[in-house]
């Protein structure tokens, strides 16, 4: 089934702030300590959209950030949320996160990055965290009875522990291990050619994963398909997903890996943006946008340099 006949998206993504109490070398969204947007949306807007997005019938949301649990309304709107019947899934780096806030909430699942297997490399590739502190929350998770996901970033730094992160996985009682190939967007672009990994360090890499994902059924579920950018674009073409985008300040991305920004909740409705979300998607400008970063994924790098549709002029070079 297309967008068009949607009448509410799928999913929202909902970047809550950039704000984050670490600052990870390979961050898409370009998050750090004391890097909120300005005008990130007040808890009174933040409140009336989680009520707009349960009342649109959206079946699910991803809360994520920067670090979620540093705004001061984080657990008001997922309450608002839960309470309207949305299931939520939290994404947090795990350093201050207590699962009591979620309690008698409808959790997907909470999923919580491990960039390394011993504290050094931990470290390094997430400076200021503390793998200790964050293997606690982990625990703290899955003893709430809340579904426990691993996120696991590939790095230069990080990939030789690749095993070693998926059995403290499974060590966790997580139910998933989420990894694929590096993004090339955020903080991770400006630092691309210190944390690529080598096309044989990927390619054994995924041998490790196909390995291990058939070693682990049915006890932890290794998440990696589509593995690249690439593969997702060459696999869904040119058809958009039924997810929504929200940054911080409210703005609304047309997708993830452009810059392209196609509303605005800080005014708009929730399904105002939504409708301008399915316009944007039969705007030659961004069909075209995708064309060239599945040709050429480096493009991603661009697409936290956002721009508004309604302000570009159709007869302007392409912004990607």
């Amino acid at each position: 089934m297309r967008i068009d006949s949607f009448s509410a998206p799928t999913m929202v993504t909902w970047q809550l702030t950039r704000d984050c109490s670490l600052a990870c070398l390979h961050c898409c969204t370009d998050s750090a300590p004391g890097r909120a947007l300005p005008h990130e949306l007040s808890r009174e807007r933040a409140l009336s959209l989680a009520r707009e997005i349960a009342a649109a019938g959206v079946p699910y949301a991803m809360i994520v950030g920067g670090e979620p649990t540093l705004v001061p309304h984080f657990a008001e709107v997922c309450r608002t949320l839960s309470d309207g019947g949305v299931l939520l899934k939290i994404e947090t780096n795990g350093m201050d996160f207590d699962p009591a806030v979620l309690k008698g909430l409808e959790v997907r699942s909470v999923q919580v990055s491990l960039d390394g297997a011993v504290q050094a490399t931990f470290a390094k590739q997430r400076p200021g965290g503390d793998l200790a502190r964050v293997l606690a929350t982990c625990r703290a998770v899955a003893a709430a009875g809340l579904p426990l996901e691993i996120t696991f970033a590939p790095t230069t730094l990080n990939i030789a522990e690749a095993s070693a992160v998926i059995d403290l996985a499974l060590s966790l009682r997580a139910f998933r291990f989420n990894t694929g190939k590096l993004m090339r967007v955020g903080t991770a672009a400006k630092l691309w050619e210190r944390l690529e990994p080598s096309a044989a360090q990927y390619a054994e890499f995924r041998a490790l994963l196909d390995r291990r994902a058939k070693e682990l059924a049915g006890r932890l579920e290794l998440c990696y398909e589509p593995f690249s950018l690439e593969e997702e674009l060459s696999g869904r073409g040119l058809e958009p997903s039924g997810t929504l985008l929200v940054l911080p300040d409210g703005r609304v991305k047309a997708a993830a890996p452009l810059p392209f920004v196609c509303a605005d909740l800080s005014r708009a409705s929730f399904l105002e943006a939504w409708d301008a979300y399915r316009k944007a998607w039969s705007d030659p400008r961004v069909l075209n946008a995708v064309e060239r970063l599945a040709a050429d994924p480096a493009l991603s790098a661009k697409a936290n340099q956002w721009f508004s549709l309604d302000s570009l002029s159709q007869d302007l070079p392409a912004v990607v």
